[in-house]
């Protein structure tokens, strides 16, 4: 069984948001948004190579994927903009279905860290856009 392929099966098999896998070893997490990756990074995990399922994938999503090393993604739901960041950086890309941008939790409006990351395209400085405005939100 492929990486992409268990995180796809523990993701759609618990109770997951995201899920990454390379070689046998998991991360796994229930929280929404980018606050798992952001955490991961944080936490100084080394990401590199390991395959991704989660959920939703906007283009902060996708920007902190690269940003990670990761190697290939699979997305429930994935925003044009993410999937032109991981085509961009040749990462290997499933989805079930795809939209013009990931939508708020209220329904009103774009995600804040998408619309956040909107011109940025270098990974690290999205993450530092997406720590500042992460926390800005929880406020």
């Amino acid at each position: 069984m492929t990486d992409l392929l268990r995180a796809k099966d523990l993701l759609f098999s618990e109770k997951y948001t995201i899920v990454l896998c390379k070689n046998g070893a998991s991360y796994t997490d229930t929280r929404r948004g980018i606050a798992p990756m952001l955490g991961f990074l944080e936490q100084g995990i080394d990401l590199a190579g390991f395959s991704v399922a989660d959920r939703v994938v906007g283009k902060a999503a996708a920007l902190l994927f690269v940003r990670a090393g990761i190697s290939a993604v699979y997305a429930a739901v994935i925003s044009e903009p993410a999937l032109d960041v991981l085509n961009t950086n040749a990462i290997p890309c499933e989805w079930n279905k795809k939209v013009t941008y990931i939508i708020n939790r209220t329904g009103d409006g774009p995600c804040p860290m998408e619309h956040a990351v909107r011109n940025i395209d270098d990974p690290k400085a999205a993450e530092a856009v997406l720590r500042d405005t992460l926390k800005n939100n929880l406020r």
